[in-house]
């Protein structure tokens, strides 16, 4: 993804307010201190808004949202509001990829969260780049997306200076994933699956290698069909290979039905994934116990987090109808990201909004630094988070218990 903004611009010609000189020509705004109208920033969002991973994807919206009301509130940037408009990519790639080519056509966007999924990153990428217009991923795991496509060969280089992310990549979680299973869990001998997904299948290969590097063996391999959901073969592919664990690489709703069928064709094994199946909906779509399963998530459960303490009230405060789910506390960072780069940029173009707002703004991200939600904020030399904080998930008593919290260090 894991595995989970659009900027639109006010002129604004009064005294005392902010003033754009070129970004856009939309009014609209609420008075500032000086009862002019202020200049209007809208933070897009992209995301699985409705389909299977919607709960992922509602949890991102509503998250930047309360980031932009939050602004707003405090007056964080004077002489600007900020809004917030979402479009739902569905998880596919191709739509993710229409969404990035409309945010691109409003001149008056400078940013924009998301995508949840890598796959539709990918599509999304050089979309951004062509128009300079910085995009923050709350979610996105694969090292690809920011280190390219030899990163494995140790072969590093950052592909488009646009793109950021406040999720911890799959390089991380998948080796942290693997010596939880081999050193904690005692299991030595592991089935891996993996949903043929660039999510997915990334983050099992990486694990593949950190648990066999460890001394454990891989009793076998298969793969399954997103929005399947007859793995029987699978499940006894598991059993017959005497495996006593499995790793699936993927999502939860084939997750959910893989460790259900798994258990239920005799396999008492526990099932462990990535980030992506480490949600609710994982464990209620299994009709069979899934006691001891287990998942890594990247940060810290923000239940626990005192930097999180106010994020927790707030959203409880707004009234959202969906939770903020796996990824709302990096939404929420990454949404303040957006926001500390328009501030950064006015603030060193004396209040005003430059003509060429978009470039700045993914300068300013490079920048940034502070203390989120989810704890320190801040981007290396590629984009990604400096933050390598992760957890490890048992389920327990029908729900996701956090085990073991680690900051990594590879």
């Amino acid at each position: 993804m894991r595995h989970r903004s659009l900027l639109i611009l006010t002129t604004v010609i009064t005294t005392g307010a902010l003033t754009l000189t070129a970004c856009g020509s939309r009014d609209g705004g609420s008075k500032d201190n000086s009862g002019g109208k202020k200049t209007v920033v809208v933070i897009g969002v992209d995301a699985p808004l409705t389909g299977s991973l919607s709960a992922l994807g509602q949890g991102i919206k509503n998250s930047v949202d309360l980031a932009a009301k939050t602004a707003n509130k405090n007056n964080e940037v004077p002489g600007i509001e900020f809004k917030v408009e979402a479009l739902d990519d569905q998880a596919v790639p191709a739509s993710g990829q229409a969404n990035a080519t409309k945010l691109v056509g409003n001149k008056d966007v400078l940013g924009v969260v998301g995508p949840l999924n890598s796959g539709v990153a990918q599509q999304m990428q050089g979309v951004f780049a062509s128009a300079k217009l910085a995009q923050v991923s709350p979610a996105n795991t694969n090292p690809a997306l920011s280190q390219g496509d030899n990163w494995g060969k140790g072969e590093f280089k950052r592909g488009f200076d646009t793109y950021f992310r406040t999720a911890a990549t799959d390089v991380v979680q998948g080796k942290f994933a693997a010596q939880y299973l081999f050193k904690d869990a005692g299991k030595k001998k592991v089935f891996i699956v993996d949903d043929k997904q660039t999510y997915g299948a990334g983050l099992a290969a990486i694990f593949a290698e950190e648990f066999k590097k460890l001394g454990g063996e891989v009793a076998g391999t298969d793969h399954v069909t997103v929005k399947e959901t007859d793995f029987s073969s699978t499940a006894d592919k598991v059993k017959s290979s005497g495996a006593d664990s499995v790793y699936f690489g993927g999502q939860y709703p084939e997750g959910g039905l893989l460790a259900d069928q798994i258990k239920k064709a005799g396999a008492a094994v526990p099932l462990m994934g990535g980030d992506g199946i480490q949600d609710p909906a994982f464990i209620s779509a299994s009709g069979e116990a899934n006691e001891g399963d287990l998942a890594t998530s990247i940060g810290y459960p923000v239940e626990k987090l005192d930097t999180a303490k106010k994020f927790i009230e707030d959203y409880k405060a707004e009234g959202y109808k969906d939770p903020y789910a796996a990824y709302g506390g990096y939404s929420y960072d990454a949404g303040w990201a957006v926001i500390q780069a328009v501030k950064a940029v006015a603030a060193a173009n004396s209040g005003k909004l430059p003509a060429d707002a978009r470039a700045k703004v993914v300068e300013a991200l490079g920048k940034v630094s502070f203390e989120g939600v989810t704890g320190k904020v801040a981007f290396d030399q590629y984009g990604d988070t400096t933050n390598k904080q992760l957890t490890v998930y048992k389920v327990e008593g029908g729900k996701w218990v956090d085990v073991k919290s680690d900051t990594f260090n590879q």
